[in-house]
């Protein structure tokens, strides 16, 4: 347990706040003692009111922590010993993983997140930190891990191309010797897992809408190969454990997904969008804009893979919005949603970047009882919320403080 974890439970506190309060009394008892053989009763009530004065915070720390006005947390279910459940999150510090994080710990469950902060950020789970049930470990996956668990999402790799394309071989080994290491974990417990698989096995689709009997089309020697063809391995590794070594295992492939807590400059087409709408930048379009895309809510995402997970489907499963736009269409939604007055610059077409992505949810539909729910515009204007309180965040933070000048006669200070 680490320090900042014992200092934010309100249980340990409590004791730690006792057997300071006991330490005092013992400190003090000895001159009490002297003090009543001399019967030197001014003496005994100037130590009495001095050893008040010290008490009266510490019972004051001990009723604040009784009534509960420690670290305030989400509100939590109770679930008894039996059904709540210990579950793992690789790359629970994400985008998608801490809101999956959010969701598991408000549902009553232990959660254990892993995340080696390449793309993960702390801040997206620190409002669970102290917390009972939750617990954070900076960990690459790459890395065997030992821990007793009953599911295991697997979300851990980079899955913006300028993230997945910066280092393409720690990429393929996240997706290869990562998803490994939380098979073999799996094997060694007996727990669940579920693969955050991408709709970048289909590559750049010749089949529309795109289900998941499809082979798909990818290049593998093109840029973006790292993470296409790492995920499509990490699929063939998941039913070679549970063909040869019996492990139950649950694959999604996630199409284009959007929300609060989207990195500002990953890459994606919504992030761009927004974060050039706000600061009156062109919107930059590659190519003509008439490729498509996708787009579901992450609320929707977070519903389907919990869905999935508690199934008993195992065989790929699509998960995303098959509303269909067109990348041109999109920038002109988001500009228009933010009111800016950017215009749209259309630029070189990115290698490899496929011409349409829609996928078919007919089998999440009838399997899972699973649709997104959440409306395109309703969805973007909290992104564009998030997005603003983000700016506003940076332009505090490196905000210029004002220097006291130095006079004419004061001598400068030398290192």
């Amino acid at each position: 347990m680490t320090l900042g974890s014992l200092v934010t439970n309100p249980r340990i506190m409590k004791a730690l706040i006792v057997l300071a309060l006991l330490a005092y009394i013992v400190s003090v008892w000895g001159n009490l003692k002297s003090i009543r053989m001399v019967n030197d009763e001014e003496q005994s009530k100037k130590i009495k009111r001095s050893v008040e004065e010290v008490i009266a915070p510490l019972w004051d720390k001990i009723h604040e922590l009784e009534l509960g006005t420690g670290p305030k947390y989400p509100p939590v279910k109770f679930l008894s010993e039996k059904d709540r459940k210990r579950i793992l999150i690789t790359g629970g510090a994400g985008f998608v993983g801490s809101h999956l994080a959010d969701k598991l710990m408000m549902d009553g469950y232990e959660v254990t997140v892993v995340d080696n902060f390449f793309t993960g950020r702390r801040r997206n789970v620190d409002h669970w930190l102290g917390h009972g049930n939750f617990e954070l470990i900076n960990h690459d996956v790459v890395e065997p891990l030992f821990i007793e668990v009953d599911q295991i999402y697997h979300l851990a790799s980079p899955a913006s191309p300028p993230n997945y394309m910066y280092n393409p071989i720690k990429t393929l080994k996240t997706n290869t010797i990562g998803t490994l290491n939380m098979l073999g974990l799996a094997k060694r417990v007996g727990a669940r897992l579920l693969f955050a698989s991408t709709s970048e096995v289909y590559g750049d689709p010749e089949q529309h809408p795109q289900p998941e009997s499809y082979w798909g089309n990818v290049n593998p020697i093109g840029p973006r190969a790292c993470y296409d063809e790492g995920k499509r391995v990490a699929e063939t590794m998941c039913y070679a454990y549970q063909k040869q070594e019996g492990v139950d295992v649950r694959v999604a492939r996630i199409f284009n997904t959007f929300g609060p807590r989207m990195h500002m400059d990953d890459g994606r087409v919504v992030s761009n969008f927004i974060l050039q709408a706000l600061q009156g930048q062109p919107l930059t379009v590659y190519g003509s804009g008439s490729h498509t895309r996708s787009f579901q809510y992450v609320s929707d995402l977070v519903n389907g893979l919990v869905a999935l997970m508690n199934s008993n489907v195992s065989s790929p499963v699509n998960l995303g919005n098959p509303e269909e736009h067109s990348i041109m269409e999109f920038a002109t939604i988001i500009r228009d949603l933010v009111g800016s007055k950017s215009r749209i610059a259309n630029l070189p077409e990115v290698p490899d970047d496929p011409q349409r992505r829609n996928p078919a949810i007919e089998k999440a539909e009838r399997l899972l009882g699973w649709r997104p729910v959440v409306p395109l515009h309703e969805g973007l204007n909290r992104t564009i919320a998030y997005f603003r309180r983000e700016l506003q965040l940076q332009a505090d933070e490196y905000r210029p403080r004002a220097r006291l000048a130095r006079t004419r006669h004061q001598p400068l200070h030398r290192l």
